[in-house]
């Protein structure tokens, strides 16, 4: 029994072929048994054995880093690095994870359970390992079951073979993801796998190329003679037109065909490299062969001798590429940082007639952080210009990349680039950021990385209308289990956050702004109270005992005016600006739970943002009384075109609106 001594991967090179095949059967056989109990994907894995121990033997993981596409195809891999008796309770609270995870083995670099993301990581990893001096660290995608079809994938190449970034790419093509793959690439492939004379062929006309000795311009056009050739054959072109080189196709079963194939690529040093693999998934078991429609891809309980679910046995609830998380424990409102002593009655901020542009103070705060911080990075999606990083690139244009129009694959990559030791900053539209919310929430937040999202355009902005408004941003963001969303008030506070952020390196940060211009403290004492940093989260503008008003970001200057006209019909109200959105402050939330009136002021939606949290937060205090709470922000509509101060009169969000929001509740609270 060989797989029963296997410990760790390095076992696996002193195996001889004719062990190595006697291992991949009884890794079949153990993976078939081990998913009859449990439930599982069984297809993909069965296909994958040869490959999984093709690579093992070529790369030394976790030094070189191993990412599977999807993770549903990592069984094998779990069994080579040491998890063999995790399989006992696969997919099963407190067992072991049906997808790569990184709180098991240090072999896991990426929980990687959505489809089409192996890519951006390995752009990321590459990207990082080159900036950082591990260049001896390779990158190795495994991207296979349809994943390739993905947006996200051809993002991922786009910008590999723009850069040049050295990755291997092996396609684990076995034609299928649940059903048959679905893409003119997959057809491509497809007569690939079903062509010999393809692979003859071209080997034919490179050897005849070694051999000959030409001049270069003969050189030259019999390469190109040779290249129409290829396409005669159709081999995947399409990768090479990117800047990826292509090998193959390779017998994904033939161990010593693929650890060839890999040693070569693993030499390719000009960039990236596809290792085409054809895999039959399911392979060696009978009923997964036979079975037409996915080849028991995913599977509950089953007889292993006949492949059929028992009529007696409950399946075990399996839902297909999607793993079943349990959110974090978190306490809502609980503080991570202390909050700073506060004066009560503060005196309120004056509007000053000096003002700055947020982002041109953005563009100016990540050049000096950049100086300090050789390891910062910066990223954008196709906009250089408008998020104000043009001066970035030019005086650091080995540190900036421009992915595209490719928002998804520009957070990913930032996720590879944070883990292999570089501190990324994604510079991004409000709007646009919604496009990679996934990758936000699982690639980004689940593993916990300190990449800094840098969002323009927050809130109302204007002219552009439904699709532009920024109004989405809060409520995504603040659903991340460990993202901190910092919210600065006037351009002045901009760097303040941003140096906080990168004292944050336990999770993700997001900052937020307007699009446009804003108040710039103006006095001495105002500049001294804006720099005191945000350590200290929330700060306290004045003290009243019939309200308490606490404003987001930019809505902070009209509810600054809203207590002057509360003032003035002897309404005496409190005023916090939260400056961090989340974690909420617990001084800021303790001082509004002992007022009758809580009124939240943000700009964006209503419902699931800023004061929803707000609300939560207060609901879970262990407090006497639980105040009314009313929260002012966009409602749950697209909204018009229109300038921003026209928007916020008609949403009740300027100073008049606030005032009338809380003498309306104060009302009908003493009625």
């Amino acid at each position: 029994m060989h797989l029963a001594k296997l410990t760790s991967p390095a076992d696996l090179r002193a195996l001889s072929s004719a062990q190595l095949d006697e291992l991949c059967a009884e890794i079949r056989h153990f993976i078939v048994q081990a998913v009859s109990r449990t439930g599982g994907h069984l297809g993909s894995n069965l296909g994958a054995v040869e490959l999984t121990v093709a690579l093992h033997r070529v790369f030394e993981s976790p030094r070189d880093v191993i990412v599977w596409d999807t993770g549903h195809q990592a069984y094998v891999h779990k069994l080579i690095t040491g998890r063999r008796d995790g399989f006992e309770k696969l997919r099963q609270r407190h067992g072991l994870s049906g997808y790569p995870s990184t709180s098991e083995s240090p072999h896991d670099v990426v929980e990687n359970s959505h489809a089409s993301t192996s890519l951006s990581w390995a752009s990321g990893l590459a990207t990082g390992f080159q900036l950082t001096g591990h260049e001896h660290r390779r990158v190795v995608a495994v991207i296979g079951d349809g994943s390739m079809t993905g947006g996200m994938a051809f993002e991922a190449l786009n910008n590999l073979g723009h850069y040049a970034q050295r990755a291997l790419i092996v396609l684990n093509d076995n034609g299928r993801s649940y059903a048959p793959t679905v893409s003119r690439l997959s057809t491509v492939m497809s007569r690939l796998r079903q062509s010999p004379h393809y692979v003859q062929g071209r080997r034919a006309v490179d050897h005849l190329l070694e051999r000959v000795p030409l001049g270069d311009g003969v050189r030259r056009s019999l390469d190109s003679a040779a290249a129409a050739m290829r396409e005669m054959w159709e081999p995947p072109a399409f990768f090479e037109t990117l800047g990826v080189r292509y090998v193959g196709p390779v017998d994904g079963h033939d161990i010593t065909a693929m650890e060839s194939a890999f040693r070569d690529a693993a030499a390719y040093a000009d960039g990236p490299i596809v290792v085409h693999v054809v895999t039959q998934k399911g392979r060696g078991y009978a009923p997964a062969e036979h079975d037409t429609e996915k080849h028991l891809h995913d599977i509950g309980l089953f007889d292993p001798v006949t492949g059929a679910s028992p009529a007696a046995a409950p399946a075990a609830p399996t839902v297909p590429d999607e793993p079943v998380r349990q959110a974090e424990p978190t306490v809502p409102g609980e503080p991570v940082r202390q909050a700073e002593p506060t004066v009560p009655n503060e005196p309120v901020r004056q509007a000053e007639p000096v003002v700055r542009d947020y982002t041109a103070v953005f563009t100016e705060t990540l050049i000096a952080a950049a100086r300090r911080n050789r390891d910062l990075v910066a990223i954008t999606a196709a906009m250089p210009g408008s998020t104000g990083l043009l001066p970035f690139q030019r005086e650091f244009p080995d540190r900036f990349y421009d992915v595209g129009i490719a928002e998804q694959h520009a957070l990913t990559s930032a996720a590879g680039m944070a883990r292999a030791g570089l501190r990324p900053v994604v510079a991004v539209y409000s709007t646009f950021l919604a496009r990679a919310f996934d990758q936000a929430l699982y690639d980004i937040g689940l593993h916990r990385l300190p990449v800094i999202l840098c969002i323009d355009r927050a809130g109302i902005t204007g002219p552009d209308g439904a699709s532009h408004h920024g109004l989405y941003d809060i409520a995504m963001l603040t659903r991340i289990p460990g993202m901190t969303v910092f919210a600065p008030s006037g351009p002045d506070e901009l760097p303040i956050a941003f140096a906080q952020a990168l004292e944050i390196t336990d999770g993700p940060v997001a900052i937020r702004w307007p699009r446009g211009k804003g108040p710039v403290a103006g006095t001495v004492q105002q500049q001294d109270a804006a720099t005191s940093g945000m350590r200290a989260q929330a700060r306290q503008h004045r003290s009243g005992p019939d309200a308490c008003l606490l404003a987001a970001g930019q809505t902070l200057n009209a509810a600054i005016e809203a207590t002057e006209l509360l003032s003035a019909e002897g309404v005496d109200v409190s005023l916090w600006d939260p400056r961090v959105l989340k974690p909420l402050d617990r001084a800021m939330l303790l001082d509004a739970a002992a007022h009758p009136l809580v009124a939240t002021v943000e700009d964006g939606v209503r419902v699931g943002g800023f004061g929803s949290l707000v609300n939560d937060a207060l609901q879970q205090l262990d407090a006497p009384t639980v105040p009314r709470i009313t929260q002012l922000g966009a409602p749950d509509a697209y909204l018009p075109h229109g300038t921003a101060a026209e928007l916020h009169a008609e949403l009740g969000l300027d100073a008049e609106g606030i005032a009338a929001a809380v003498t309306k509740t104060l009302a009908r609270i003493t009625a």
